[in-house]
């Protein structure tokens, strides 16, 4: 990446102005857009520790093309599958790429195969971003009744909530809008994507 890239890919993701990256780096604001013109072609070795400090990575392996990995914790267990009671386990970490990073918040382990037609098998790593609402068919991680979590399709009808499994031995799971308020059922995120370790 350049360095134009990887200011304006800060900028982005902290969704700030030049002003503040500015502020943050404790440079000018315009050497701030000397830096997002494209004028600037090589930093100095304490400008690129600076930039690397603020931004929570190595910026000088990523102007010398190094691809970098970065980790993401695993939270504990999700169940592809009905009645596993929520547990917060720290599980460890896992690698994801700097695209990946600002795409997802965490991964859980995914035990059963409700999903198995999604290609989420027993022990799969769900790469989850955290989010409370998704749009109608997207593969969500649900919380039931504030102890029971699941993933499964999150389907939205003007009446109901349908949980659907990519399993036909599996039986979708059907919540009027009082249960959806009262046990509650509540979106916990999307799942971006799936690592599977054969």
């Amino acid at each position: 990446m350049t360095l134009k890239e990887i200011i304006q890919s800060y900028k982005d993701e902290e969704q700030i102005n030049n002003s503040e990256i500015a502020r943050r780096l404790g440079v000018t604001k315009s050497t701030v857009h000397k830096w997002l013109s494209g004028d600037v072609k090589r930093l100095h070795n304490d400008t690129i520790a600076k930039i690397s400090e603020v931004f929570g990575y190595d910026v000088g392996a990523m102007l010398n093309g190094t691809v970098l990995t970065f980790k993401k914790p695993i939270l504990g267990y999700v169940k592809a599958g009905y009645d596993l009671f929520a547990q917060e386990n720290y599980l460890g970490e896992e690698e994801v790429t700097e695209v990946d990073r600002k795409k997802g918040d965490y991964f859980l382990k995914v035990t059963g195969d409700s999903m198995i037609g999604e290609g989420i098998m027993d022990g799969s790593l769900a790469y989850v971003k955290q989010c409370d609402d998704v749009p109608s068919g997207s593969i969500a991680v649900v919380l039931i009744g504030g102890d029971e979590v699941t993933i499964k399709r999150f389907i939205k009808k003007s009446d109901m909530i349908i949980l659907e499994a990519a399993n036909p031995q599996v039986p979708a799971r059907y919540f009027s809008k009082q249960e959806v308020n009262e046990l509650p059922v509540k979106i916990l995120g999307k799942v971006i994507y799936v690592k599977t370790i054969f």
